[in-house]
């Protein structure tokens, strides 16, 4: 009985040992892939926060998916009147690089504001839904900004704005709302691709074909702003090294073919 015990103990601590080794290994053979925030079929671990409507209530079916496209569509609004929303997924994230595969499509929604025609984005670093109130027209949050050309005019994107943050930008504190990318304006309806590289409070790049397009670093919340105080009191500090992302609904018609992630190690 002591002989079988202490061999079924070697056995089970050798394979435990064994586990131990093979870990590292395991993790690092998970990390650099791709995961599909967007399921191709549903919006499974995605929920909206519409301006004026309770968080889960997709006012107008604005966020729908339909022949394998996350699709933001107004037409079952009579007018747009301010009705921004935001569909947020339901992980935070720190670390990682997010991909994105847009393109924007049709007329801009009755109402919606002229700087918002063919206007979206994707909101990094953003606060809870949970803490947003029903009014309020934009989670804060960091907002690589997504823009469309009107056929003529120079119109970058992959910009930045930041309702409710600043930035650190070339070694100063970065506080207009908004600032331009270097890349090149995609007219039309055709696909854009766009990448961005997130580490925590540390460096944040805007990418495309493998460009480099803006540059920032060391987000944080705006303590000017009201609202951006008490997530200041939440978070513990004013330096976000995390949070939520989410896609925008601001009046123009906009298709996502592809939404993916990828963890990158801290």
């Amino acid at each position: 009985m002591k002989s079988c015990f202490a061999n079924c103990t070697k056995k089970a601590l050798l394979f435990i040992f064994t586990l131990l080794l093979l870990a590292p290994a395991l993790q690092a053979e998970d990390q650099g892939k791709w995961i599909q925030l967007f399921n191709g079929k549903n919006m499974e671990g995605w929920t909206p926060k519409i301006r004026g409507y309770k968080l889960g209530e997709n006012h107008g079916n604005t966020f729908r998916v339909e022949d394998g496209l996350l699709k933001v569509r107004y037409d079952q609004y009579d007018e747009f009147n301010d009705t921004f929303g935001h569909l947020f997924y339901k992980d935070r994230f720190s670390h990682y690089r997010l991909r994105l595969e847009y393109r924007f499509v049709g007329e801009q929604s009755k109402g919606g504001p002229g700087w918002a025609f063919r206007n979206s984005g994707a909101m990094l670093h953003g606060e809870d839904p949970e803490t947003m109130a029903l009014d309020q027209k934009f989670p804060v949050s960091i907002e690589a900004q997504l823009l469309g050309g009107n056929g003529k005019d120079k119109r970058t994107t992959s910009n930045l704005c930041t309702p409710g943050t600043n930035v650190v930008m070339k070694g100063k504190l970065f506080t207009p709302h908004c600032t331009t990318s270097s890349s090149d304006t995609f007219h039309g309806d055709q696909w854009v691709t766009v990448e961005m590289e997130v580490h925590g409070n540390g460096v944040i790049k805007h990418i495309i074909d493998g460009e480099v397009i803006l540059e920032y670093t060391k987000s944080q919340l705006d303590d000017r702003e009201e609202h951006s105080r008490e997530l200041i009191k939440l978070n513990g500090g004013k330096m976000l090294t995390e949070g939520t992302i989410s896609l925008q609904s601001e009046s123009h018609a906009i298709d996502f073919r592809k939404v993916e992630l990828m963890v990158l190690e801290k």
